[in-house]
């Protein structure tokens, strides 16, 4: 499978103009064979912490991704601010969009600073069957806490993490994608916002996709692209089975 991280920069809080800016380059990445295509983290409102950002589950974000999907036949995904039914406070929600009309959700364990207040935490991973491949995605700040990959490690087979890591702590961004991929011998997909937050903060994008091996298949920094790579659940189970030390961890 093809998978596509479209790196972009944001427009705060404006949904409708994101989504314009963002259907050409899901088309884009689409006819250049992507068959899975991951935007960033809160593609649609940037990192926002503005009470009332979030939007019911399935609403206009979730909607997007759903189009772009049908539209397209492909996968697409991204994250947004959703608020469940009864609940005063969103998650940061992983929405994946399905060509057949299936949408699958994953909310992220580890709200970063503010995020703890005005987010609530989720309650765990989540896998899904993409095309032969076994998926599973986390978001930003969950890049630092080794334990929830390596739990997920065994039964997965590619590692998606969109985000909006600062420039600052553009290094601790690069190194924990390739240590993720090493020590879980999964291919893992990370795709940065680039561009400067209303907040202040300033991206540097290094979307990259890093193989088993921690081979780097494919990188790009500082401007709106698309980073494009082929993954093959073949090359994860023959890259296990000549270095077998997964099941030697202890606990």
């Amino acid at each position: 499978m093809r998978i596509a991280a479209v790196q972009h920069d944001i427009v705060w809080e404006d949904r409708d103009a994101n989504f314009a800016r963002l259907a050409p380059q899901v088309t884009r990445a689409v006819g250049a064979g992507a068959e899975l295509v991951l935007l960033t983290e809160t593609f649609s409102t940037g990192f926002s912490m503005t009470p009332g950002i979030g939007e019911p589950e399935g609403g206009p974000s979730a909607q997007f991704l759903a189009g772009q999907a049908a539209e397209h036949g492909v996968w697409v995904a991204g994250t947004c601010p959703e608020v469940g039914a009864g609940e005063e406070l969103p998650h940061n929600v992983f929405v994946l969009a399905g060509p057949d009309g299936s949408t699958h959700r994953y909310r992220k364990l580890h709200p970063f600073a503010e995020e703890r207040t005005r987010f609530q935490a989720g309650t765990g991973p989540v896998t899904v069957e993409v095309g032969g491949l076994r998926v599973t995605p986390f978001i930003c700040y969950d890049l630092r806490f080794a334990n929830v990959f390596w739990d997920a490690g065994p039964t997965t087979d590619v590692f998606l993490v969109p985000a909006n890591w600062p420039r600052a702590r553009r290094q601790h961004w690069t190194t924990l994608l390739s240590a993720r991929a090493i020590e879980n011998q999964a291919y893992v997909v990370g795709c940065n916002r680039v561009g400067d937050a209303a907040d202040g903060t300033h991206h540097a994008g290094d979307s990259r996709i890093v193989s088993p091996t921690g081979e780097l298949l494919a990188t790009a920094s500082g401007i709106e692209t698309i980073v494009l790579a082929d993954v093959d659940a073949a090359e994860v189970t023959a890259t296990r089975e000549r270095f077998r030390f997964l099941a030697d961890r202890r606990g």
